[in-house]
């Protein structure tokens, strides 16, 4: 074989310790290639996931269908999701629960409480006094907050995305509504953490949404803003979302598209679902008036029966979108009582005039946060299954004034295919190309505290101050830090909403309290002490509002300064660099001059255009001679009392977690044990019915199928008697008792079954073969290219198979058809194996091989040169090496695939359309290849 040269590198020792933290962290990326998105709204959820060669795909759940709905059933031994458990929210509807996110980040006395209680009395709410929220209570030992239901679902959400993309998934963006407030984000994370999931950012439904139209029309992102409205209008809410387009020049890769939200609007209740229980309060009307008079039950008390009314209300809702009428038809409604009535479009809007009148609300809220009018908006795109109806279109087109409504967007997956984007932007698994995403603050939060003033000499009261830390509409994620000055003691103070006058009373009382947290620091004395000759900075308290919209406080930490005097002589060139390194993050020399204050953290690079003075230079350091400037910090200890819903305790957090897990794992089991019984009882059958089939009864004899048959037989019986409390091991093992019974006869009927076509092939392979042979020999001396040694080899193999078959053949003719076969499908195929080796080896050999140059007669006359050829083509000859003449260089045996690179061969890269690995960087003047499928 031909050895292959490659040319290698200069290898450096350094070079493997790089080489071994890269190793690392590729092994520590392999679990995580995989992330994964849920887009959760109020009746069905959609995931998406994205994987090496699967750049943004949605998951099709078990049944085949791109969304899910988001109910649950729970029973004392079993639950359901999806699906299935949709289909037994009609025979138990008490155990099946939906629209249960309304109840997240909600105590007891909250509006929307009561409000789930009417939409669905069947389900029995129980109070925890801890928390001051609600449970379902199903059983009477078994309940589950909102969060363990919602850990349930993310759960079997992740199961759905690992069996689509065939590996295991922990990251994950979970989209929320824009209106979700702190307690209610923190509900959601808290959820995931039961379901085990990383989650990499709570994104809002509608900037998802604005990501993924921006993100497939990034070519017509220019320098000009561009404002497009979303209008959103789901199963239980409604969010009108204006969002600014526009390519903007970013540090790390130029210019590139910004997505901003400059408006957000709502309606926590306008939806598919209001319109819906309208729809069956009036069926519910007309099945009553039509048994009137029969001293029957009111259909509102049957759980069942409204159930039913409202999956027929969901049917009527979609089919009077499209039709001016429809019938309604229900069998066995109650009481084995078939329920049919006509409902119009015009009936089914004036059911829902009210809620008509409040599509506009949203879309002047929008306008009024972003202080923006119609005029400057230059498309309107719905989203969401509800504005599907034609009567919301009617009234929003009416609202904004536009000539159409833009419907080029998937308004079921824009969210899920938007964030699932995010998700692998946010991977250390993937590189996307780059799309700003500036979200807004839509409830402001500030600081409040109280400091003893002195009004008058010896007069002192108590002030009260506040200081705005995100404002509304503001951009995030976010750093703050507050500044206090005037404290030398302990104290305290309180971290709040701001100004919530844009929401109405009804909307106040929904959102819960207003106010935080209270922030209790302790240590602050003691630092003073600490430091008696340093001059205090103030107390600062760090903040960060994160990607997922969490507010959390980082730090507070006491900060002291002085002056230190040193000789130039003594100072050594590492304190210098200390002391530009600490003039550079400790901010300015000036004197802090505020009392308290807010300021934006900034980065060392931002100093400069923040107004702050920049360290001085080394020569001015010589010449002055200044003072140095010693900064010290001291941690200060904080306690956090939440005021708005506290969260679950760490050790109460991990039994939710725990019994979700076991929940988890007795479905697993239960899957298990049924899928063993189902084999069982399906090998049972099925070798009942071959033991009659001519195929089988030719190779076994009366008494072993009456054994195999008794055997069968039994294991039926037992399966019918005490199958049902039989163990997931018993029913493997009765299983496997069963085959190692059959396998006798199962091989004996597979081989004669496969004898025909492998001697048919072995018989053909033996012909070819032969005729091949007969041809090679047949070459003449001065053109062959076998040798004498090859040929008679493979004239050996095509004997000795030919003497194997006919003796193999001879002696399985001679044995009953109920022993043991020697005649074997594994031998036949062995035997063509080798004999197909040989001949391909001499196919292989003339197909590389060149033909030798005819000799040359000595009587021919000796061509002359072309007139055009050069001298140095004349003279230009090749000299083979001593002992090998021209005619005799070795011939190349042509390499043979293993499957596998070589050991310094080129790592593979995993691609996808805009979601790629990350990859080294390139070569300094060379142009990284674009690919035509990136987004």
């Amino acid at each position: 074989m031909a050895a292959t040269v490659r040319r290698q590198r200069p290898r450096r020792p350094a070079c493997w310790a790089l080489m071994t933290v890269l190793l690392a962290d590729l092994l520590a990326l392999s679990d995580t290639l995989a992330v994964m998105s849920v887009d959760l709204g109020s009746e069905s959820m959609k995931v998406a996931i994205v994987k090496p060669g699967v750049p943004m795909e949605i998951v099709l759940n078990k049944e085949s269908r791109r969304k899910t709905p988001v109910t649950v059933t729970l029973k004392e031994n079993e639950r359901f999701f999806g699906d299935s458990a949709a289909s037994m929210a009609i025979k138990n509807p008490k155990a099946t629960l939906r629209y249960f996110q309304q109840l997240l980040g909600k105590q007891e006395g909250n509006p929307h409480v009561a409000l789930y209680r009417a939409r669905f009395p069947e389900h029995e709410l129980g109070f925890d006094p801890q928390r001051q929220t609600v449970h379902f209570q199903i059983g009477p030992q078994l309940q589950f907050s909102p969060e363990e239901v919602l850990g349930m679902v993310l759960n079997y959400s992740r199961s759905l995305a690992e069996d689509f993309a065939e590996q295991p998934i922990k990251d994950a963006v979970i989209t929320v509504p824009a209106f979700f407030n702190q307690a209610e984000r923190r509900a959601v994370l808290q959820a995931a953490r039961m379901a085990g999931l990383k989650v990499l950012q709570l994104i809002n439904d509608n900037t998802a949404t604005a990501l993924s139209y921006g993100v497939f029309r990034r070519k017509d992102i220019n320098t000009t803003a561009q404002n497009v409205m979303f209008y959103d209008m789901g199963s239980g809410s409604t969010v009108c979302t204006i969002v600014t387009y526009q390519t903007v020049k970013t540090k790390e890769a130029g210019m590139q598209p910004q997505l901003q939200v400059r408006g957000v609007g709502f309606d926590r209740t306008l939806g598919g679902l209001e319109m819906e229980l309208r729809l069956r309060e009036h069926l519910a009307k007309l099945f009553n008036e039509q048994r009137k008079g029969q001293r029957a039950q009111d259909v509102r008390e049957n759980p069942r029966a409204m159930a039913k009314l409202l999956r027929e209300a969901n049917r009527l809702k979609t089919v009077l979108s499209a039709n001016a009428d429809h019938m309604a038809q229900i069998e066995g409604l109650m009481d084995d009582v078939d329920f049919k009535a006509k409902v119009t479009r015009a009936e089914f809007e004036e059911l829902c005039a009210d809620l008509f009148e409040r599509v506009p609300g949203p879309v002047q809220q929008a306008l009024q946060s972003a202080e923006m009018n119609l005029d400057e908006i230059e498309q309107v795109i719905l989203v969401g299954g509800a504005t599907r109806v034609p009567k919301v279109q009617e009234v929003l087109l009416k609202a904004v004034g536009k000539e159409e409504l833009g419907k080029n967007i998937n308004a079921d997956e824009a969210a899920a295919m938007g964030a699932v984007y995010q998700a692998a932007a946010l991977s250390k698994a993937f590189k996307v190309k780059p799309f700003v995403v500036r979200d807004a603050v839509i409830y402001p939060i500030l600081v409040e505290f109280t400091r003893e003033v002195e009004d008058e000499p010896g007069l002192r009261s108590l002030k009260h101050n506040k200081r705005v830390l995100f404002s509304r509409m503001g951009p995030y994620p976010q750093r703050k830090v507050i500044t206090f000055n005037r404290y030398n003691r302990d104290f305290h103070f309180h971290v709040n909403y701001g100004d919530l006058g844009f929401l109405g009373p009804e909307d106040l009382r929904v959102f819960g309290s207003q106010n935080l947290t209270t922030v209790k620091l302790r240590g602050v004395g003691e630092s003073f002490k600490k430091y008696p000759d340093y001059e205090s900075k103030g107390i600062k308290a760090h903040f960060s509002l994160d990607e997922s919209g969490v507010l959390s406080l980082i730090r507070v930490e006491s900060v002291f300064e002085t002056l230190v005097e040193d000789s130039p002589e003594e100072e050594s060139t590492l304190t210098k660099l200390g002391n530009t390194i600490s003039s550079l993050f400790g901010g300015s020399s000036a004197p802090d001059t505020k009392e308290n204050g807010t300021d934006t953290v900034q980065e060392p690079s931002q100093k400069k255009e923040a107004g702050l003075e920049a360290p001085p230079a080394p020569e001015e350091e010589k010449k002055q001679k200044p003072a140095r400037k010693q900064r010290m910090v001291e941690e200060i200890g904080v306690e956090l009392v939440v005021l708005d819903l506290p969260d679950l305790a760490e050790d109460e957090l991990a039994r939710s977690v725990q019994k979700l897990q076991d929940l988890t794992s007795r479905d697993l089991e239960k899957q298990e044990r049924e899928k063993a019984a189902n084999s069982l009882e399906a090998f049972i059958f099925e070798t009942q019915d071959k033991l009659y089939q001519p195929e089988y009864r030719e190779v076994s004899t009366e008494e072993q199928r009456e054994e195999i048959s008794g055997k069968l037989g039994a294991a039926s019986a037992w399966l019918e008697d005490e199958g049902f409390g039989a163990s997931t091991a018993m029913l493997k093992e009765k299983l496997a008792e069963l085959r190692r019974l059959c396998n006798s006869l199962f091989f004996r009927a597979e081989e004669r079954k496969r004898w025909p076509e492998r001697l048919s092939a072995l018989d053909s392979l033996l012909n070819h073969s032969s005729m091949f042979l007969k041809g090679a020999r047949l070459i003449p001396e001065m053109e062959q290219v076998f040798t004498e040694v090859e040929m008679t080899t493979l004239e050996k193999v095509i004997n000795e198979t030919w003497a194997w078959k006919n003796a193999t053949v001879a002696e399985q003719a001679k044995l009953p058809a109920t022993e043991k076969p020697v005649l074997l499908s594994k031998d036949i195929e062995a035997k063509m194996m080798a004999l197909d080796r040989e001949v391909q080896y001499l196919l292989n050999k003339a197909k590389f091989t060149k033909p030798r140059p005819r000799p040359k007669d000595k009587n021919a006359t000796r061509a002359e040169p072309p007139l055009n050829a050069s001298a140095s083509d004349q003279a230009e000859k090749v000299i083979p090496p001593a002992g090998q003449t021209e005619d005799t260089k070795p011939i190349s045996e042509p390499e043979k695939e293993t499957g596998s690179e070589p050991a310094d061969a080129e790592p593979l890269e995993l691609e996808g359309p805009g979601v790629e690995p990350e990859q080294e960087e390139q070569p300094a003047g060379q142009k990284p290849t674009l690919k035509n499928d990136e987004l």
